[in-house]
């Protein structure tokens, strides 16, 4: 499949199960992980693994992923919930991991982990684990989701630091869930601190309700690279848990402004990543590959 200079487009997850269940994207032949992710990995150049949040993956994973994947096909992970303020499942831990929490702990559903001891444990196992994907030049970003409570101020600054520290070489990316940190006080100086220590920031697309519970789209960048993450617009289901917040397909409106706000970053970055979240029932494949041919036929022109 032809695929565009500068510009990746994908989604952030090949294996969602309503997307699978739908029956939209995959042939029937694709009855297995490996079958699926090999002919996802014809179509598109990138994807986001989401799996990551809950569980670390093992460096066997990870070789089976570059298996699976043509030379060149790049993996975005996202950051493990541990890292994010997130609550966990302990349970999902690897073993060594698990025993670092106090015993208390241990048995319960789910914790959220303060210990720097263990985030920073944490995080070298993660980076331990991604090392082939390192080695054979198929990682994008570990990808940070900070939750709509991780809101702008000084300690969280000193968090963002402290994660780039933490991962050294590799690269991050940092998307912002809650509106305080993209307010006219503050955006301008989010993005210096961004570029100042080389993280790269993700514009993020989710409803609007007029409040600070989500955050505004405002596209950037602040490395080289340009990241969106587009979860929809389903306003009237987005604050409500028990329904399914991504069931949403962008319509070809939608699409044709978001071809607009690539093609505008790709004339200052070098690459664009723009992954769709809206995975449930395929919607995301859908506006992936609608995007894409709407980027084929007016491909941005890029000063050189």
């Amino acid at each position: 499949m032809e695929h565009l200079d500068g510009i990746r487009i994908g989604t952030c997850s090949w294996a969602e199960k309503s997307l699978i269940e739908s029956g939209v994207f995959y042939p029937p032949e694709t009855a297995t992980a490996e079958a699926r992710l090999r002919y996802y990995s014809s179509l598109f150049d990138t994807v986001e693994v989401e799996s990551t949040f809950y569980a670390l993956p093992t460096q066997g994973m990870v070789h089976a992923w570059c298996n699976r994947t043509p030379p060149g096909f790049l993996f975005h992970l996202k950051a493990h919930g541990v890292l994010t303020g997130h609550q966990v499942d302990p349970h999902l831990l690897p073993g060594e991991l698990l025993a670092l929490l106090p015993a208390e702990e241990r048995d319960r559903e789910t914790v959220r982990v303060a210990d720097p001891a263990l985030v920073k444990a944490l995080a070298e196992h993660l980076k331990e684990a991604v090392a082939p994907l390192r080695r054979l030049h198929r990682l994008g970003f570990i990808v940070f989701q900070f939750p709509p409570w991780f809101g702008y101020q000084k300690s969280n600054l000193g968090y963002l630091q402290r994660c780039k520290e933490l991962f050294g070489e590799l690269p991050i990316a940092v998307e912002f869930r809650h509106g305080s940190w993209l307010t006219r006080h503050h955006a301008d100086y989010l993005f210096a601190f961004l570029r100042e220590h080389n993280i790269t920031y993700i514009t993020c697309d989710e409803p609007q309700f007029g409040t600070l519970a989500t955050a505004p789209f405002i596209p950037a960048a602040t490395t080289s690279i340009a990241y969106l993450r587009l979860h929809g617009r389903n306003a009237e289901n987005w604050l409500d848990h028990s329904t399914p917040r991504y069931e949403y397909r962008y319509n070809a409106s939608e699409l044709a402004s978001l071809a607009q706000v690539v093609t505008e970053l790709r004339r200052g970055c070098r690459i664009v990543f723009a992954m769709f979240n809206n995975c449930h029932q395929g919607h995301s494949i859908v506006n992936a590959r609608d995007l894409e041919k709407l980027l084929l036929e007016n491909p941005p022109a890029v000063q050189r």
